[in-house]
């Protein structure tokens, strides 16, 4: 990965940073950040907001905009969005729930494969993350203070398609629900489509 991809990756990944948190974690000088910036805000892939800091004068942050964040692949976006159009069109809505039916018993089948017999939470959850990864949601896990766990999805690789149809959405959730067990439970706190930059699922351990 080269730089200016890497500062594009770092700004999808972190969430808005400034010219200085980018020279820190590329190892660059502040000047050679703020080149990489000037370059991709010409492009149209970034975008820039002034933030009054606690002291000081403002500072200023840098997001991707909707051109940067298509730079991270939506698998197929348009094909997808006219397939779900035709489904719905020529089978009805009972025909498109159906066709989502299958893929969440497809999705979970997967899931439970690489989970195996795994019983601790935390290595379930750490498998269904890897997983989740590897079919280009940039997951991550992040366990909490009180023995929680986040599952963290900083890009969504069927962003069109579930912007067609929230029921993919509501099925991803019910799958991990299931996948996980009922000795916790799965709930989504941040959410792409209502308006936050990725989406990220709570796993509390059901008390008992």
């Amino acid at each position: 990965m080269n730089t200016a991809d890497h500062v594009l990756f770092l700004l999808k990944t972190r969430g808005p940073q400034t010219a200085q948190q980018l020279a820190e974690k590329l190892k660059l000088t502040s000047m050679g950040a703020r080149r990489h910036l000037e370059a991709a805000n010409k492009a149209g892939f970034v975008a820039s907001e002034d933030r009054a800091d606690k002291v000081g004068r403002p500072a200023r942050y840098w997001r991707l905009t909707e051109s940067g964040h298509a730079r991270f692949p939506d698998r197929h976006s348009e094909l997808t969005v006219e397939l779900i159009a035709s489904v719905r069109e020529v089978f009805g809505q009972t025909g498109l729930d159906k066709l989502i039916c299958s893929r969440e018993e497809h999705s979970e089948a997967q899931y439970k494969a690489k989970i195996g017999r795994t019983k601790k939470l935390n290595e379930r959850v750490a498998k269904l993350t890897l997983a989740r990864d590897e079919e280009g949601y940039m997951a991550s896990i992040q366990p909490q203070s009180d023995g929680s766990f986040l599952l963290i999805e900083d890009h969504c690789p069927i962003c069109a398609a579930a912007t067609e149809c929230q029921s993919f959405c509501r099925a991803e959730l019910a799958v991990f629900q299931r996948v996980l067990g009922s000795g916790c439970t799965v709930n989504r706190v941040e959410h792409l489509l209502s308006g936050a930059r990725r989406c990220v699922y709570e796993i509390k351990v059901v008390a008992g």
